[in-house]
């Protein structure tokens, strides 16, 4: 079966919400809609306190080529504009406050496109509709999906990748949207694989999502017969863009390169789904759906929830927290990130809510010790590192050595860590490094 060398299989505890159905979570009474939800420059507002905004109402722009707008995602009045926690940065970031009105009420902009215009839509006006709704990759990465679409001049893209691994435990998000909105998933791959001059596109789906297979299969050929299903093995992390590149078409990205390096654009299929709908609906990427799971949670959910949703309100909405809960981490169990409040709101590239309890160990983690040189690590590192010694040269901030034995090409899956026999925190380590190395970087540049 189709996959890449390296990688692990934990468990994957997808039963608490494989079979829960997406709910439409209502509009909560307050949003907080954070400026930076994407990688690379933070959005502008263009609104002041006091305004009133509708739900799709652009709230703020981007300020660079790598950088994404931001939209109500609610009716209602700008109560604040100020910093507030954030559930991938670590310090308060700016974000737009918003009361609702309790009134959903769409922006008039917002309005579907019939058939024929939809037709005649150049590669050109595709990327800037998509860039003006504000998509990310919301597979976590959140990378503004028009500059992913629009390669360096001279580069020519063969292959369009829509991503439904969905591989880390837990997250079913991806899964549900596939059984349920198929020909949605499909017409935004179609859409994609235009402004990128493709006639096909390959949509790869982990075998251990039989019934998303077969509605997926079901509804290309329907929609677009020239995309390929491939059914790929369930292993960890397949979903990771080099490691689907490598799966499928046995191409290896260069170290510290890009996917367009090898010819190949890669799509999670909910970014699909919502170029879908800015394309057809003209909607702005205001809501999203989310996996809020985990022992500690009273009924896990796949809900659609509205960008800036406090997490606090989508807990409550789930029958709220069980009272052994012990931590919350905002995506999945490997590399999610475990937050400290509540009060962090749902985001662009929030694809799961995970809550522990203090009952139930998930992954037997020993209590560490020395390295055991069992290069275990090694064989399961997805991106063919070393990473027991790459971590040991960041806790000691050897950065230059580290540099060169590969850092900045951890994806930082945590596969090493999961099957380290000594417990060692090697992620946490490499992170580290990675830090350093970038504020190494920084300084000189400075100094220039």
């Amino acid at each position: 079966m189709i996959t890449f060398r390296g990688g692990i299989h934990p468990p994957e505890f997808k039963h608490l919400a494989e079979n829960k159905a997406i709910e439409v979570m209502p509009p909560p009474r307050q949003v907080v809609i954070p400026c930076s939800q994407h990688i690379g420059a933070p959005a502008k507002p263009v609104v002041a306190v006091g305004d009133e905004v509708k739900v799709g109402t652009l709230l703020a722009e981007a300020t660079g080529m790598i950088s994404a707008p931001v939209h109500s995602s609610v009716a209602g009045k700008v109560k604040a504009i100020e910093p507030w926690p954030h559930p991938v940065l670590p310090t308060p970031v700016k974000s737009i406050i918003i009361e609702a009105a309790g009134k959903d009420e769409l922006d008039c902009a917002i309005k579907p496109r019939s058939e024929a215009e939809i037709a005649r839509l150049s590669a050109g006006k595709i990327r800037e509709i998509v860039r003006d709704a504000g998509i990310v990759g919301l597979g976590g990465a959140a990378f503004p999906t028009s500059v992913k679409i629009t390669p360096p001049r001279g580069v020519k893209i063969d292959t369009l990748i829509i991503n439904g691994a969905e591989c880390e435990p837990f997250l079913t998000a991806d899964d549900r949207l596939m059984r349920e909105k198929p020909e949605g998933i499909i017409q935004g791959a179609k859409i994609l694989a235009k402004v990128l001059g493709l006639d096909t596109a390959y949509i790869a789906i982990e075998h251990n999502k039989p019934e998303a297979i077969k509605v997926m299969t079901e509804a290309a050929a329907k929609v677009w017969p020239q995309a390929e299903i491939l059914t790929i093995k369930t292993k960890y992390p397949q979903g990771a863009e080099k490691q689907l590149i490598s799966a499928i078409l046995k191409r290896d990205v260069p170290r510290g390169g890009l996917p367009f390096m090898v010819g190949v654009v890669v799509q999670n299929t909910g970014t699909a789904y919502a170029a879908c709908e800015a394309v057809t609906q003209r909607k702005p990427l205001y809501e999203r759906v989310v996996t809020v799971t985990g022992p500690a949670i009273n009924v896990p959910k796949n809900l659609l929830v509205r960008i800036g949703t406090l997490s606090t309100d989508v807990a409550e909405h789930c029958g709220g927290l069980k009272p052994n809960a012990t931590k919350f981490i905002s995506g999945g169990p490997m590399m999610g990130i475990a937050q400290s409040t509540l009060d962090v709101p749902v985001i662009k590239g929030t694809s799961g809510m995970l809550f522990l309890n203090d009952k139930k160990s998930l992954f037997k983690i020993a209590e560490e010790v020395n390295c055991l040189r069992c290069g275990k690590c090694v064989g399961v590192c997805p991106m063919g590192l070393v990473p027991c010694e790459i971590a040991r040269m960041g806790e000691y901030e050897k950065l230059e050595q580290a540099e060169r034995w590969g850092i900045l090409d951890c994806i930082e899956c945590g596969s090493c860590a999961f099957v380290c026999p000594s417990g060692r925190r090697l992620v946490q380590w490499i992170k580290y490094g990675k830090t350093l190395v970038f504020a190494e970087r920084s300084r000189k540049k400075e100094k220039k």
